[in-house]
């Protein structure tokens, strides 16, 4: 079980990690960050990202879709965009947003090792 230091700490050893955040979607705030740009604020970003999280779980609800979400990928130009709901009962309403450099990165990876992070991450 790791703590949220080391879990953080872990995402950014991903190939092709930019930033990482924990962040608290029903609130936007965001629980922890490591890593980011001068150009980039994560914080900014990854609570900007909490819209993305809520419309999916309104969209699921509406659809009346039974279901988890896994993961949700945003790609860009240069980056990919993992956002990644918690499911375990400490981490309801929190989600892992992992920014990765798309030239560097192995998404297929980043998302097991992510899902590794996650699944040993304590609160």
């Amino acid at each position: 079980m790791a703590n949220l230091d080391v879990a953080l700490k872990g995402a950014m050893s991903i190939d092709g990690a930019i930033g990482v955040a924990l962040v608290d979607y029903t609130s936007g705030m965001t629980l922890g960050v490591a890593g980011g740009t001068a150009e980039l604020d994560l914080t900014v970003a990854a609570a900007g990202n909490t819209e993305v999280v809520r419309a999916k779980i309104r969209t699921m609800e509406m659809l009346k879709l039974n279901d988890t979400i896994e993961d949700i990928l945003i790609t860009l130009g240069s980056q990919y965009h993992v956002i990644r709901p918690l499911r375990s009962h400490s981490g309801k309403g929190l989600f892992l947003y992992l920014m990765l450099s798309k030239s560097r990165a192995n998404l297929a990876l980043a998302r097991h090792q992510l899902r590794g992070i996650e699944e040993s991450l304590e609160l």
